[in-house]
Parts: structure tokens; sequence; C-alpha cells
């Protein structure tokens, strides 16, 4: 094993990557064999190892049960997971109350705040946020919210988030937040889904010089809601966004209760909102005098903390049930060793909080930890393409997460944008989201982090939280050992397990405090997508590898890995061998039917500027393939793609991408991403071959 360094190979050339001694030294885990203690432990006496976690927090009552019960065979029965069985806590009163009154950390900064322009920013200590989160909490009361009610959330990156999700935990509320840029269609099956009482938004929100009308898209989702069914969606608390105010700082107010008119910048905008004085309620109205103090609601271990909807095969979104304790337990212990936390660190995750990271590592995990963190609205090349590095100067920024997309987005504007500001705070880089290729890799170390700053890179799902891999110590490169209280293996198709060397099924073998409960008001899809195919086992659907030296390889989704003449290939593998080339910029690969392999590769590429698509192109990308991977993973199609169809976060859809490829006209809704009519540019340029 590599105790202190790890093995990367950008270009098929093996080089090691050295933590500085500094940071070994100074480090949570600062050597193989205090990570192998601490490991050992957590599955030799789980018990005393997520106590001694547990012991950290406050407890109304403490537990009456083990810390874990657990069944994951469904032939044994239904499968359940219990943290902390009969204990009574508040998770909103351990990121806050504790800090201020316990630990005495009222004036420290929880939160920088940067608006989508630069001129938009505050500083929230940790004294205001709890005051802001009570008065909240109170106006939910005050609204009829209630203990086990649900709250949709449909907000952007603004503080008033946080004080919303907070406010939830802290009354027993659960909330559901939905990505800000889902559409109405999404909205609506996430309210009816969850039976929410309460829906959240804001009037609207720019991103970058584009204007979007919250308020519009929520309404119309509520409609769709009462064409479906009776609404149970009761009162829309309306936040008026900061942006969309008159350059005096006043509120623009409702004229005539039809509209409202956003000056900011040079361009005046009057855009349609309708209102309902019978559901519809202004945050600015219902906070004042809002009362500062709000008694939190003291929830068993097991109860409900929140739902987050993510993709089902299905086409139906998968509401997944996060609980109390469990969820605080593992995101807060996950927080300190991943990202080696340190009580003088600021902190940046430039997710947005309607995903799983945004919950665990923008709010839930750092504030249990006390940290400082940057919470950021903005989008990375508005109002230019420095906007990342001088936020980072501006806050002297020391640990800075963000998503392979983003990387390669940067690169494309090359190092002279990062010459012009201070890095030198930074100290550790994560990535997170998706497999990073390792030109981006190799950027984002020697560019961004100057050669010195190690790279995190993470591996999670919205059903598991985040990290159940990571460095031992988190000055190591991409992924390697299993995460304390995480029991891995690899299983073949056929169910058996597979040793030393391997390639296939990743699942887990027991839980840890912080995966999911359930699907919600769903147990039996829950059951039948993670444990029916392998009883005994969590099945994650990703595919994994494990090396020679034992180190774990997350090689992407099982969806999108391709079973070409028997070979399990990874689509993952394959791009990042395409973007070796240095006429490419991105790529994307999926599968296709073929009548003697069974699948093949269908590779759609996107070229740098002025670089040309021909045939010469075509073959110098099959050749290289062939090269970094082997003559099975040469692709049988590659298509020139201007662009490739994107959610509004930047995901990938490779649904559609394996729809073009198969010439399958269906595409369903495409709502959700960001430039639709990318998907006829793909259609007139599939490749003649496949047609």
């Amino acid at each position: 094993m590599h105790a202190e360094l790890c093995c990367f190979s950008p270009g098929g050339l093996d080089k090691m990557y050295y933590p500085p001694d500094d940071m070994k030294r100074d480090a949570h885990v600062p050597d193989f064999n205090s990570y192998l203690a601490l490991y050992r432990k957590s599955l030799e006496n789980p018990e005393a190892f997520w106590k001694e976690t547990a012991d950290e927090f406050f407890w109304k009552k403490p537990a009456t049960g083990p810390m874990m019960q657990y069944n994951f065979d469904v032939t044994k029965g239904n499968v359940y997971v219990k943290c902390m069985e009969g204990a009574k806590t508040n998770m909103c009163y351990n990121v806050l109350d504790r800090l201020v009154k316990e630990r005495n950390l009222g004036e420290k900064v929880a939160y920088y705040w940067e608006g989508n322009s630069p001129d938009h920013h505050t500083v929230i200590t940790y004294r205001q946020l709890l005051s802001q989160v009570c008065r909240c909490a109170n106006v939910l009361k005050k609204m009829g919210v209630k203990k086990g009610d649900r709250v949709s959330i449909y907000l952007p990156m603004i503080p008033e988030l946080v004080y919303i999700m907070l406010a939830c935990a802290r009354i027993g509320a659960v909330h559901s937040i939905v990505f800000a840029g889902f559409s109405s269609e999404s909205l609506c099956e996430r309210i009816m889904d969850a039976q929410s009482n309460v829906l959240v938004t804001a009037d609207g929100v720019y991103r970058g010089e584009k204007l979007i009308n919250l308020k519009q898209i929520a309404d119309e989702a509520l409609e769709k809601c009462r064409e479906k069914a009776s609404s149970s969606v009761t009162k829309c608390l309306v936040i008026k966004h900061h942006a969309l105010r008159t350059k005096s700082g006043a509120a623009c107010n409702k004229l005539q209760g039809f509209f409202m008119c956003f000056i900011c910048s040079p361009l005046f905008w009057c855009v349609q909102i309708p209102w309902d004085s019978e559901c519809d309620v202004w945050w600015d109205e219902a906070m004042t005098d809002s009362p500062e103090e709000c008694e939190p609601e003291w929830l068993d271990a097991e109860d409900p903390l929140f739902i987050l909807y993510t993709s089902g095969s299905t086409g139906k979104p998968k509401g997944v049930l996060h609980t109390v304790a469990g969820y605080l337990l593992y995101t807060s212990l996950t927080f300190k060793y991943v990202f080696d936390h340190h009580h003088d660190d600021v902190y940046w995750c430039t997710a947005d909080i309607g995903w799983i990271t945004g919950h665990s590592y923008i709010t839930y995990g750092p504030l249990a930890n006390g940290a400082t963190s940057v919470l950021f609205e903005g989008i990375p090349v508005h109002p230019h393409v420095g906007r990342f590095w001088e936020i980072i100067e501006k806050y002297k920024v020391t640990k800075f997460y963000t998503a392979p997309t983003a990387i390669r987005l940067l690169m494309k504007y090359g190092r002279e944008p990062l010459q012009k500001y201070d890095l030198s705070s930074l100290r550790i880089l994560g990535t997170v989201g998706e497999p990073i290729n390792p030109e981006a890799w190799q950027w984002y170390h020697e560019a961004v982090g100057q050669g010195r700053c190690p790279v995190v890179d993470t591996f999670w799902q919205t059903e598991t939280v985040k990290c159940r891999y990571l460095t031992f110590n988190p000055h190591l490169i991409f992924q390697t050992f299993p995460f304390f209280g995480v029991e891995p293996t690899i299983l073949n198709e056929h169910g058996e397990e597979l040793e030393g060397e391997a390639e296939g099924y990743l699942v887990f073998r027991r839980p840890w405090p912080g995966i999911m409960r359930t699907v919600y008001r769903n147990h039996e899809r829950f059951e039948n997508t993670y444990f029916k195919k392998f009883p005994g086992f969590y099945v994650t659907g990703d595919g994994c590898r494990r090396d020679k030296d034992g180190y774990y390889w997350i090689t992407g989704r099982i969806d999108d890995m391709l079973n070409v003449s028997g070979h399990l290939m990874s689509t993952a593998e394959v791009e990042a061998a395409l973007t070796e080339h240095p006429a490419v910029a991105e790529a994307a690969v999926v599968s296709r039917p073929h009548k003697v392999k069974g699948e093949c590769l269908y590779c759609f590429v996107t070229l740098k500027n002025s670089r040309e698509f021909n045939h010469t192109l075509v073959e110098e990308l099959k050749r290289l393939v062939r090269e970094k991977i082997g003559p099975i993973a040469t692709p049988d199609f590659i298509q020139n793609a201007p662009a490739l169809p994107k959610t509004r976060s930047g995901k990938i859809m490779r649904r559609i991408l394996r729809q073009i490829a198969r010439n399958e006209k269906d595409l369903g809704d495409l709502s959700t991403l960001a430039d639709p009519k990318v998907v006829e540019v793909l259609f007139s340029q599939r490749c003649e071959a496949a047609a």
C-alpha cells in the first residue's frame, strides 16, 4: 500500500503526488496506520466508534438501543436501518444553539454570502443565523406548519434558503428542497409526492444576465397540482430577492397585485407576477415582529429530517428520506475528516443546496463543526471568468470544493485569469459530482492549486450522503479506501464476491448512520431498487474496480457501463481517453445496440475553438482509445457535438444521448434542459452510418 501518496496515471505515465509535510503533521488522520486503526474500530466495534461521535452533540434523551440496527436481506423480512433508537435530539439545536450557547461561537462567521453580482454580499454570524432561523420557525408555525408536515422549498442560493431549511429542522417539519432550475412540471411532481403543506419560493432570480421568474414557475406548478389532484399546499411564502429591488434599496411593491417592476443594472424589467391573496404571503411582512426565540421540537433519532428527490430508472423521481440522528453524525464526521477541517478554515463548496452535496456540505456538515463557509449564488463566469478566483482571494478560502464540469469550463480560458488573483490561501482542493478526467485533474492541481494543494476526489449518492470513499488522509488523490463504517465489496453479475484485483458491481455489506432509510411513501420501491438484485447487500448502481494495491476506483453508473462482447466497460474511462486528444474539449459516451457485440460505443465529442471535425480526427480518436484502453473499447461511432444536452446545473443528460444514438425521436420532457435546441442540432448531425 502507498501510505502517504497515491498513484495517478495521466497520459499513461505513473506519477507520485506527495502531501506537504506540514499538512501531514496537522491532519486529523496523519498517516495510513492512523486510518487503519480508526477504520478497523468502526467495523469491529461500531458501538464504541459511533458513540464517540455522538458524544460531541446534545441529546435530550440518550439512546435505549444499539447504535446501529439493520436488515439488508429482503429474503429475511423488511429492509430497515435504525441509528440510536430511543434517543431524542434536534438537528437545528446541535448546529446552532450548541455552538452559540455552549461553545461561545456566536460572533464567529457562519457564512460569507456572495450573490450573482459581486455588488451583493453579506456576512452572517452564528448568532445572527440562530436569530433568523428562530424568527423563520415562528413564521412557519404561525402558518400552521407542525411536526411531520412537509415544506417544499424552491429557492436560489440566498441566505433565506438556509434559514428555511434549519427552521424546518427546528420545529420538526420535513423539508423538501427542489433545485431552482427545475421546471414547473418537476416542481409539481415533487410537491404532490411529498404532499407538502407550504411552498417557499422567491419572486425571481438572476443567473448571470438572465432573469428567471421563480414565482411564475411556482404558480404554474401549483396550478398543475390542482389539475392533477386537490393541491395540499395551503400557503406560498414568497421572498423578495435582493437583486430584484430598486437601486435605492427599497423593495418594489405589488402594483395592483398583478405585477412588479424590477430595476437592477441599466435594464428595466417588468415581470408579470400573479398574486393570490388567499395563498401567497410576503416573507418580509411575515418576518416583521416575528420573535427571535423559538423552542426546538425534540425529535426521535429516526424521525425524518428531509426528503430529497433523485432520478429514477422509471422516470419518476425517488423521494430519498434521511433521518435526524444518523444524518447529523455522518455529515459532521465526513466533513471533519474528508476536508481535514480546522477552526480557522474558510471553506467553500460551490454546489447548489438543491443537491445532496449542498445539504450535507454547505449546511449541515459545516455548521455541525462550527465552520466558516462561503455561500455562493452565482455562476463561475459571471460577470467575468475570474469570479471563482476573485472570491477565493477576497475571503482567503482554504478549502475549495467544486465539480469537474466547472473545472473543465474554466480550463477553456487558460491560466491567465488565475494569474490576476492571490490563491495562496488554498490548502486543499476537492471535486464532486462526476468522474474527473486526468487532464482536468492535472489542471486543477497545477493551475489552481499551484502544484502544492492536494486534491480530494469524492464519491457520493443522494441515497448515502457523500464520501463513502476518500483518501484516508485528505492529502492524497482520487478514490482509494472506504470511509469509516463502510464495508464495500465487489460482485459479479451472478452475485459472487470477487477477491483481489477485480471489476464489477459496487455493493455494501452493512449500513452507516447517514444512509437513506426509505423511498418516501414507497418502501417497496426502496427494497426493489437497492436490495433485490443482491439480497444481503446495498446495491449502489455503480461499477467499481479494485486494483492490485487494494484501491477502489469508481468507474461510473452501471447504467453508464457497457457490456461489449462480454467485457464490462466504463463510459467514463472512454470519455477520459477521448478528452486527452488536444482537439477535444468534452466528450460523452453512451451505448448503442450491436448485432454481434451486444452493445457498442457511440461517442459525442465537443471540439475546442477552431478545430475541424473530419475523418482524420475520427481515426485519431479511435486510435487513442485503442491505445489507452484496448481494441475492445474502440468506438463504433463518433459524432460531432457542438454542445451537449445539459441541465441548468451542468449535468449531462445521457438518457437523451442514448436516444439520439438510437434515433429515438420520442424524448419526453425536456424542460430541465438548459438549451433544448441542442437536441435538434445533435439529431441533424447523427452519424450517417448509425442512421
